[in-house]
């Protein structure tokens, strides 16, 4: 039962920190205030997560990658807060984009992880 929530926390730290760069990279790329370095990592978080699911991966690993580091590298609080921040307009982009896209990265990574076959 430790060691599970050990590979939780090591996966949390290094999605979390993953997270933090590529958000502030992007940040210091893009200009007009949208949230570019969040909705990459959501799309990008989509995708790992239904990837793992379709893989069959073990218990172990879907709780690192899946649970850990996937869980700590997307973030839905940020999410929203950055939509509200943006206006109106943008924050409806943002959230279309995250929830249409996200929902077919998912899928996408299922199929690719062999879970359609």
């Amino acid at each position: 039962m430790v060691w599970q929530g050990f590979l939780v926390a090591a996966g949390g730290f290094l999605g979390a920190t993953l997270r933090y760069g590529i958000t502030r990279w992007l940040g210091k790329k893009a200009s007009g205030g949208f949230p570019y370095g969040t909705l990459t990592v959501n799309l990008l978080g989509s995708f790992l997560l239904g990837w793992l699911t379709g893989t069959g991966f073990g218990s172990a690993a879907l709780l690192f990658l899946g649970t850990g580091f996937t869980g700590a590298f997307t973030t839905f609080s940020t999410l929203n807060w950055e939509s509200l921040q943006a206006g109106r307009a943008a924050a409806a982009l943002n959230l279309t984009v995250s929830y249409t896209v996200g929902i077919l990265l998912a899928f996408a990574g299922y199929w690719a992880g062999g879970g359609l076959s």
